[in-house]
């Protein structure tokens, strides 16, 4: 599924751009808890789904996290980037890029009125390449 076909898809069935209304309504529990460094991270066990979301962040910073997550969780449910990035040679940069832009395009999303991230706070506050935001914020073909 393509990043903009996962959008279109949840924005349009539960009418929100909020990722932790979307990830309650798809059966995603959000946990916040102490991570040291890490800002979050998405895994299934068995069949529950989870996103952990550091509680040491930024209000801001954790929408973006479970955006960010919850992309992960649409797009590449099987993909433990975790243990590929510690013990494989794999590149997890297509990964990370298409849940960066999942969440972009979730914050972003016109047609939504909810809390949206600013362009600043994306760029400086999250670290997100200017060019993702660019590329987002021009039209796309579906």
């Amino acid at each position: 599924m393509s990043v903009e076909t996962a959008l279109n898809h949840v924005m349009k069935k539960y009418k929100t751009n909020c990722p932790f209304k979307i990830a309650e309504e798809i059966g995603i529990q959000v946990i916040f808890e102490d991570l040291g460094k890490t800002l979050g991270y998405y895994h299934k066990n068995y069949r529950i789904k989870l996103i952990h979301i550091n509680e040491s962040a930024s209000e801001n910073k954790k929408k973006f996290i479970c955006a960010h997550e919850l992309g992960h969780a649409l797009l590449h449910p099987d993909a433990n980037t975790p243990f590929l990035k510690s013990h494989t040679f794999y590149s997890t940069d297509k990964i990370e890029i298409e849940a960066n832009r999942f969440a972009i395009g979730l914050l972003f999303a016109s047609d939504y009125t909810y809390d949206q991230v600013l362009l600043k706070e994306a760029v400086h506050e999250y670290g997100i390449p200017r060019s993702l935001i660019h590329e987002r914020l021009q039209p796309q073909k579906i």
